[in-house]
């Protein structure tokens, strides 16, 4: 099970096209409203989670967390214990986390990403706490998955999906997606 998290002023590409993806290559996702059961996201875009922090408890242990960014949404998750519990509770277990556009961030202020290398949102760099700054559209650095921005969504769900279902498989379904690799 993978748990993404929303929060009111999340960006709505970074949340709907890794969601999306992952669902396409039949990993179990969901999404979990921080902020309640209808978020709101940057853009007026309104989703019904799937879940409720009410319904998620300390012990669970997730797979895989995915953060959006997005503002005020990063902040939000940022400020929101359960986040803030379940990442370093996955941090220990060493599974996958995973953040996008300014939601590393999150990542950096819990320390988690020292000495990784990583990935945001221009003007986000500082706040990645000694991470190695790469400016990639994705980063990826052991259980780590990090990407820039709404323009590399896809590409940041298709690196997570390969974990789950291998690489191949995964770029599959973005090639099916239609998805200009440039190639």
């Amino acid at each position: 099970m993978i748990y993404l998290f929303l929060a009111d002023g999340f960006e709505e590409v970074e949340a709907i096209a890794p969601v999306d993806v992952l669902r396409r290559c039949g990993i179990d996702v969901k999404t979990v409203g921080v902020t309640g059961p209808d978020v709101t996201g940057a853009h007026g875009m309104t989703l019904h989670a799937d879940l409720t922090a009410d319904d998620v408890t300390a012990a669970d242990l997730p797979d895989a967390v995915i953060l959006p960014g997005g503002m005020p949404g990063t902040r939000n998750l940022d400020q929101s214990d359960l986040v803030r519990d379940s990442l370093r509770r996955c941090a220990r277990g060493n599974r996958l986390i995973c953040a996008i556009c300014a939601a590393p961030s999150v990542l950096g202020h819990l320390g988690l990403l020292s000495g990784k290398r990583a990935t945001c949102f221009p003007g986000f760099e500082n706040e990645l706490d000694c991470a190695v700054y790469t400016a990639e559209p994705v980063t990826c650095d052991g259980n780590f998955i990090t990407a820039n921005g709404p323009g590399s969504a896809l590409l940041f769900g298709e690196q997570i999906a390969a974990r789950f279902v291998g690489s191949e498989a995964a770029h599959t379904v973005l090639q099916q997606m239609q998805y200009d690799f440039g190639e």
